[in-house]
């Protein structure tokens, strides 16, 4: 589910949510003002609230169930998400445990091969040097004999 998929599903519930907190703000106070403002004598005032009282409280059972049943939805849902993020997550971690592995390596073999190199340049600079100290040393043999 893409991103905006789950803004929009997001919104739908918590706008469904809103909308059912509303409605039964909405009945609570409209029940009360016109039971309030209603020409009843005090036993009928009265009926009328235990109805009021009771219609109310079956509401809001209902609302009860729908909460806990959203509640086990969200909660399946969350379950889901976080086992596809840990499934995610392990498979990148083991992706970038191998890449480190094979950079290391290449790495440790680039490093052998220039100190191999480095060992044969000092080598060849070696050997060159006593040439060259040998062709100094003939030089001035020559000279010594001149």
């Amino acid at each position: 589910m893409s991103n905006q998929e789950e803004k929009q599903v997001q919104n739908e519930n918590i706008n469904s949510k809103d909308f059912l907190i509303g409605s039964l703000i909405g009945g609570i106070v409209g029940a009360s003002v016109a039971l309030l403002f209603a020409p009843k004598s005090g036993k009928e005032l009265r009926e009328d609230l235990n109805d009021g009282a009771s219609s109310i409280k079956e509401r809001a059972n209902e609302w009860a169930d729908v909460a806990y049943e959203k509640g086990a939805e969200w909660k399946d849902y969350a379950k889901e998400t976080s086992s596809q993020v840990k499934s995610n997550v392990s498979e990148k971690s083991q992706e970038l445990g191998d890449k480190f592995k094979e950079t290391t390596k290449s790495i440790q073999e680039k490093i052998n091969v220039a100190q191999e190199d480095a060992e044969t340049v000092k080598e060849t600079a070696e050997e060159a040097a006593e040439e060259v100290a040998e062709a100094i040393d003939e030089a001035a043999e020559d000279l010594k004999k001149q």
